[in-house]
């Protein structure tokens, strides 16, 4: 008469799963901001919680693989035909590990959802008033910035702290990457197009412009600076560029 398996216990696979949770989470929360750029405007700001709260809502997900992956390697391995391994069937038609899966997953599904659908709004929002106009123009291999209304264009790329900025970006020669890391700025740069992105700087600093397409031989060095000042450092340096042109 065929022996009945005994049936397994799930209670140490649970526990694996609350304490990996609690560990993802704690990456989730913590590992963003040492890894991630500095955050100097409200994109890099969104981008920077986005990556936290993706990373929190994954944390039990990635946590039940793994736990599921230990709980194999532990009791599911076939030793000899003296210990027979026990059924996985056992776990995969366990009523409660099925449940809990498939509720736990419909609930972050529905939650990055929405929550991808709130951050695509707050990005396509309104630019306020007094918006900065900077054209972007990118060519092998360098990047050129200027401020329609005055007769300044610079090689570098000077910001005010609190304001708006509208970027009207194109390429003379190829398609060129215009990317401001520390701002969560990043569109392609066409050739006879013109592409918009806007952002609000927030802190004070300086930053690096990178190109972001492989644009030809020397794309690697296609990098230059920027940096953000006081409304009034920024009205300053204006005006005296203004005297230099």
């Amino acid at each position: 008469m065929a022996m009945t398996p005994k049936k397994e216990k799930l209670t140490g696979m649970y526990i694996s799963i609350f304490l990996l949770t609690v560990l993802g989470v704690v990456i989730g929360v913590y590992g963003p901001a040492h890894l991630m750029p500095r955050s100097m405007s409200d994109n890099m700001h969104l981008s920077i919680l986005t990556i936290v709260v993706f990373s929190v809502a994954a944390a039990p997900v990635a946590a039940g693989v793994y736990a599921v992956c230990l709980h194999a390697l532990r009791h599911w391995v076939h030793r000899g035909d003296s210990v027979p391994a026990p059924a996985a069937s056992q776990t995969r038609e366990h009523p409660l590990a099925v449940t809990s899966w498939v509720l736990a997953s419909t609930a972050l599904t529905v939650f990055l959802l929405i929550w991808g659908l709130g951050a695509l709004s707050v990005d396509n929002g309104g630019i306020g008033r007094n918006p900065l106009v900077v054209d972007v123009t990118g060519q092998q291999w360098l990047w050129t910035f200027s401020y329609p209304g005055t007769n300044v264009q610079s090689p570098t790329l000077v910001l005010p702290e609190g304001r708006t900025v509208v970027f009207h970006i194109k390429a003379l020669d190829v398609t060129h990457g215009f990317w401001i890391a520390n701002m969560g700025v990043q569109v392609d740069a066409n050739v006879g197009t013109i592409t918009e992105i806007h952002t609000t700087p927030t802190a004070l600093g300086t930053f690096d412009v990178r190109c972001t397409q492989f644009c030809g031989l020397n794309h690697a060095f296609m990098v230059t600076t920027g940096n953000v000042v006081s409304k009034q450092q920024f009205s300053q340096w204006l005006a005296s560029q203004s005297m230099k042109a």
